[in-house]
C-alpha cells in the first residue's frame, strides 16, 4: 500500500491519479532551481549532470514500491510528538531515539533525520571526491528537503481525512502546481550559502510550512461552500476503478484563494536545497571538479532563469519529462 502521507498526484495532462508526494513535476523543478544558485565550480558540476538530477528528483518515491522503510522518511506528524514537537524535537537522530523511541519516530515519521541523514552522505561523497554517489545523494536529498516543505508532511490530518477534506493533499501539492506553474514566479534572487547548523535551517523551514495548515483547511472549506459536490468532485475511470477526484474548477478557485502560497514553498524548497548542496561540498572539502566541463547552456539558462523565462524558453526539464511518470 502506498504511504499515507504520499497522496493523490493528478497529472492535468493526463486526467490521471497517481501516488507521489510535491508531484513529479515540482520535485524535479526544485532540483533544477537549486542549481542556478549555486556559486561556481559547484554550480558548473551539478549543471554539467542536470538532467541525471532531475530525471531522478522522484526517486524516493519510486523506491516505495520496493522498499517497505521508504514511506515514513518523508514527513513527520508533529502532534504525535506533543503539543510544541515543531520547537521542542531534538535536532539529531540520537537524542530523539532516546526522547521518544526509535519505533515512534519510524512509526509517525522521520523525515527530518532522514534528510539530515542524506546530508551526512553527501559530505562523505564530497570527501571521497566520487561524482556518482555525490550526484546520487544530492538529487535524493532533493526530494528529501522538497516533502519537508509541504505543510501536509506536518500533520497527522495529511489528507484532511481528519476534517472531511479527503484529498486535500494531492490537490495542494499536485493537481495545482501541475495547472499553475506556467504562472509561478520561479526566480528569486537567493544565493546559496553556508549554514553553520543545517538540522537548525531544516527545522525552521518545517515550522513555516506547519503554519501553513490553518489557513489550508480554512480556505478548503471556504471554497467549497460555493461549490456542490457535483461542481467539487468527478468520476474517472483510474486502473479499472472508478475514482473520486477534484474538477479543475473547484481546483482553479481553491488555487486563486492560496494566492502565492504554494509557489512560494516550492522556492524555499530549491533555496534550502542550494544551501544544504553548498554546505555539503564546503563541509566535504570544496572539492574542485577541474576535470569537469562547463555546460555549453549555463550561461543562457542563467539569463532565462532571472528573467523567469525558463518555461517559454523551454529550459524547464520538469516540463519535458514524461516517460517515467
Amino acid at each position: 500500500m502506498p504511504s499515507k502521507k504520499l497522496g493523490f498526484s493528478i497529472v492535468l495532462a493526463s486526467i490521471l491519479i497517481g501516488f507521489s508526494s510535491w508531484g513529479f513535476l515540482v520535485h524535479r523543478t526544485v532540483n533544477q532551481l537549486a542549481i542556478y544558485n549555486l556559486p561556481a565550480p559547484l554550480q558548473s558540476f551539478f549543471h554539467a549532470d542536470m538532467n541525471y538530477l532531475v530525471e531522478n528528483a522522484p526517486r524516493p518515491d519510486v523506491r516505495r514500491n520496493t522498499d517497505k522503510t521508504e514511506d515514513t522518511k518523508h514527513f513527520v506528524d508533529l502532534e504525535a510528538f506533543g503539543p510544541n514537537a515543531a520547537t521542542e524535537m531534538p535536532l539529531d537522530w540520537e537524542s530523539a531515539v532516546k526522547k521518544y523511541s526509535k519505533d515512534s519516530l519510524i512509526k509517525y515519521g522521520w523525515g527530518p533525520y532522514n534528510a539530515m541523514m542524506q546530508y551526512d552522505h553527501l559530505v562523505a561523497a564530497f570527501k571521497s571526491k566520487n561524482k556518482d554517489s555525490i550526484n546520487f545523494y544530492a538529487a535524493d536529498l532533493g526530494h528529501y528537503i522538497a516533502d519537508l516543505h509541504v505543510p501536509l508532511h506536518t500533520t497527522m490530518n495529511y489528507d484532511g481525512q481528519l476534517t472531511g477534506q479527503k484529498g486535500l493533499h494531492g490537490l495542494w501539492e499536485s493537481f495545482i502546481p501541475e495547472l499553475r506553474i506556467d504562472q509561478y514566479q520561479l526566480y528569486n534572487t537567493h544565493k546559496a550559502k553556508y549554514l553553520k547548523n543545517p538540522a537548525a535551517a531544516l527545522w525552521v523551514d518545517i515550522r513555516k510550512a506547519s503554519a501553513l495548515l490553518p489557513e489550508m483547511f480554512e480556505k478548503e472549506k471556504e471554497v467549497s461552500r460555493a461549490f456542490t459536490p457535483e461542481q467539487k468532485y468527478k468520476m474517472q475511470m483510474y486502473y479499472g476503478r472508478n475514482t473520486r477526484m477534484y474538477t479543475k474548477e473547484f481546483a482553479e478557485a481553491y488555487a486563486n484563494v492560496l494566492g502565492s502560497t504554494i509557489n512560494t514553498q516550492l522556492i524555499a524548497s530549491a533555496n534550502l536545497l542550494s544551501d544544504f548542496w553548498y554546505t555539503a561540498w564546503v563541509n566535504g572539502g570544496k572539492p574542485a571538479f577541474t576535470t569537469r566541463a562547463i555546460g555549453d547552456n549555463l550561461d543562457v539558462e542563467i539569463n532565462s532563469f532571472k528573467k523567469n523565462q525558463l518555461i517559454k524558453d523551454s529550459f524547464l526539464l520538469s516540463k519535458k519529462v514524461k516517460s517515467k511518470d
